[in-house]
């Protein structure tokens, strides 16, 4: 099968199953982390067949948004497999779909190119004015507050407290949103990360001056 048969097909699969998710990780978050992930290939030369694929198929697989990874992998596997996608790519996409995840900073390195552009586009998904978005949209689904002033920030944390423990979304900026800019890996990726979090810092000043409250 052609590549650009396989990339329309998946593109196709990925919008049917996530088009209506409700915690920010839906179809059209994946849609922009495929257009970033894409360009940022481009610049950094990357394997755009292998990034792209990655790109759209990384969320079904990701526990914030299915209840297992296992089978979210299984499925992706088996979705690889019957679009004749070679033995090699398939290994490397789900490496990187495996281990690209935040998880409260205990996620694994990676180390292909491609790995860290698809990582990029997608914590670039994660900052700015449409992380912003999304990290009330995903506290809401979660049931957290928007802030809660006697919860500590937590700095480091297991995947199960980054997961579960008490939160809010303005935690979420602390606990992770504001250490992104600095975990960029390309510089392609960094140089866009700047401009987003200038603006989450902005955010931050606002917010706080408008609950009276000194900022964290």
């Amino acid at each position: 099968m052609e590549q650009e048969q396989v990339i329309a097909a998946t593109e196709n699969f990925v919008r049917q199953t996530l088009l209506g998710e409700g915690s920010g990780h839906d179809w059209h978050h994946i849609e922009r982390v495929t257009t970033t992930a894409k360009k940022l290939a481009v610049k950094e030369g990357a394997n755009l067949f292998v990034v792209t694929l990655a790109a759209l198929l990384h969320d079904l697989a990701d526990d914030k948004v299915v209840e297992s990874e296992e089978e979210g992998l299984r499925i992706i596997r088996n979705w690889l497999l019957d679009h004749q996608v070679s033995d090699a790519d398939q290994e490397h996409i789900l490496a990187i779909i495996t281990h690209m995840s935040f998880k409260g900073g205990n996620g694994k390195s990676l180390e292909t190119i491609e790995g860290l552009v698809v990582q990029d586009a997608d914590r670039l998904d994660a900052i700015g004015a449409v992380g912003i978005a999304r990290c009330f949209t995903y506290a809401g689904k979660k049931g957290q507050p928007i802030y809660q002033p006697d919860l500590p920030v937590r700095d480091e944390m297991s995947v199960a407290e980054y997961r579960h423990g008490r939160s809010s979304a303005i935690h979420h900026f602390y606990e992770k949103l504001l250490k992104l800019k600095e975990l960029m890996n390309t510089s392609s990726g960094y140089r866009m990360a700047e401009k987003r979090h200038q603006l989450m810092e902005m955010y931050l000043d606002a917010f706080f001056e408008e609950i009276g409250e000194q900022r964290r």
